[in-house]
């Protein structure tokens, strides 16, 4: 078995990063202090044994950032929802080149999100070819 263990993001505001991921519906599993006590970071809970690692640093550095990654769900107009009402400006629900409903935002650290949603047809779950336009 092998799988996903943890994602690890720069925050230079923690309650704000808090928030924006408690509207996705994670929660903290622990915290990280130093040996001063000051907050330093937490986990938050992904569901199952997955979890976002948050580490607060004075200021996000663009090359230090993760390029993006994707959270599925079963509830991708409801979390959409959340996020707008929030004033997040995720983007209308759209149907990708891998047949997986999305939607994208950005975390409070500029961190790119896909919110996904696996259709009958996700490559996620049926395997094969997927083109896209994209030259690197």
């Amino acid at each position: 078995m092998i799988k996903l263990a943890h994602v690890c993001i720069e925050a230079s505001d923690l309650d704000a990063t808090e928030r924006f991921y408690s509207l996705l519906g994670m929660s903290r599993q622990f915290d990280f202090r130093n040996f001063q006590g000051e907050p330093i970071g937490y986990y938050l809970h992904f569901g199952d044994r997955s979890f976002l690692e948050v580490v607060r640093v004075a200021s996000v550095k663009p090359e230090g950032r993760v390029m993006h990654f994707a959270i599925e769900t079963t509830e991708i107009d409801a979390l959409r929802g959340r996020l707008a009402h929030a004033g997040y400006n995720p983007t209308e629900k759209e149907l990708g080149a891998d047949q997986t409903w999305v939607v994208t935002c950005r975390d409070p650290s500029g961190i790119f999100i896909e919110l996904q949603q696996y259709a009958e047809n996700s490559m996620q779950l049926r395997g094969g070819i997927c083109l896209i336009d994209y030259t690197p």
